[in-house]
């Protein structure tokens, strides 16, 4: 039987993995030149070679990205429908599941905002 609980937290877990893409490919290195610290940027640059890539396609990571928000946010608002347990212990459970769930999808959702601030507006200014 389904319950809903973990199906909404594994929906949490992956739009807060499609958010975290964006925030290392464009709000890390901008807040760390911002903070004087281009020498770090470097080294995580020559660590990290992908991100170059992800900052060159930042367009398509921000696209896949709030794709996986959007599907995340339906299977959340789906599996709140579903009934949880009668056994007290496990419905309080599924129902601690489901308030993280949705507080986990609250900052994915508030990640991939402060992104394409970083990604896309700020550096109009």
């Amino acid at each position: 039987m389904m319950t809903g609980g973990r199906e909404s937290l594994g929906a949490a877990l992956a739009a807060l993995l499609a958010s975290s893409a964006t925030l290392v490919c464009c709000v890390l290195p901008a807040v760390m030149v911002s903070l004087g610290a281009g020498a770090a940027v470097v080294g995580l640059i020559t660590t990290f070679p992908q991100l170059i890539w992800l900052s060159e396609h930042k367009a398509a990571v921000f696209g896949i990205a709030a794709v996986l928000l959007v599907l995340s946010g339906l299977l959340l608002a789906w599996a709140r429908r579903l009934p949880c347990p009668l056994d007290s212990d496990l419905g309080r459970k599924c129902m601690r599941l489901r308030k993280f769930g949705a507080q986990l999808y609250a900052v994915s959702v508030g990640l991939l905002v402060l992104s394409g601030l970083f990604a896309f507006i700020l550096p109009r200014f």
